[in-house]
């Protein structure tokens, strides 16, 4: 027989053992079942949080609602619209709040820092996205922002614009940083001719253009490193 949640001892319960304990020394699918708060008929919310951490085949754990779609938690039973929108809310606050902490301090070194800042969030996107990254003389990440969404195309994308946010923020350098839904980073001959094109005005400007990486499916390639930049 499933044991409710006002059945559970008090030690058991997320609710009071957080109150009592603190957040951390609740498991991953004790902090779900606080915000679940209820389960369904013959599963209490641990149990039903439970299921979550482990309904996707593709990941594991608390990094199911990452990747989770609000419309494959509403198809675990005893997940509505308005747990399943708490949910993804609650994972793309912790996203934030880690992309923000670590933004502080980011050193863009290598090819590969930037690849790994940025493929979390990139990979997963259904259309393109470019991004200015722009950095101060030591590498540190200073701001970034959307260039264009949808097919990265040179009609689109305004080396204008870029130097004029670059100089506002006192950017001593830049990188661009785009996808590829289909999961191959491979670029095209239209994602050359942009890389060119805005080496060329940054050559003039002054503020060196010192990588173009894309994006794939946990794969990435660097212009510079293919020695196209």
């Amino acid at each position: 027989m499933q044991i409710t949640m006002k059945e559970l001892p008090l030690s058991e319960k997320p609710y009071e053992k957080c109150l009592a304990f603190g957040t951390e020394k609740l498991s991953d699918a004790e902090l779900l079942a606080v915000i679940i708060r209820t389960g369904t008929r013959g599963r209490n919310a641990i149990d039903l949080a439970n299921q979550i951490l482990n309904v996707s085949k593709t990941s594991e754990g608390i990094l199911n609602l990452t990747h989770l779609t609000i419309q494959e938690l509403l198809r675990v039973k005893g997940i509505g619209k308005v747990k399943a929108v708490q949910l993804k809310c609650i994972a793309e606050l912790s996203k934030r709040i880690v992309k923000a902490t670590v933004k502080k301090g980011m050193v863009f070194t290598l090819p590969s820092d930037i690849a790994e800042y940025y493929m979390e969030d990139m990979r997963h996107k259904e259309r393109e996205e470019l991004l200015l990254i722009m950095m101060n003389s030591k590498n540190k990440l200073l701001q970034d922002m959307v260039l264009s969404r949808g097919t990265v195309n040179s009609s689109l994308v305004s080396p204008r614009e870029i130097f004029v946010e670059a100089l506002k923020y006192g950017a001593v350098s830049i990188a661009l940083v785009h996808n590829h839904p289909s999961g191959d980073p491979t670029p095209s001959k239209e994602d050359i001719f942009i890389t060119k094109r805005i080496r060329e005005v940054a050559d003039l400007v002054g503020i060196p253009l010192i990588d173009h990486i894309i994006i794939g499916d946990n794969k990435y390639i660097s212009m510079k490193v293919r020695g196209i930049l």
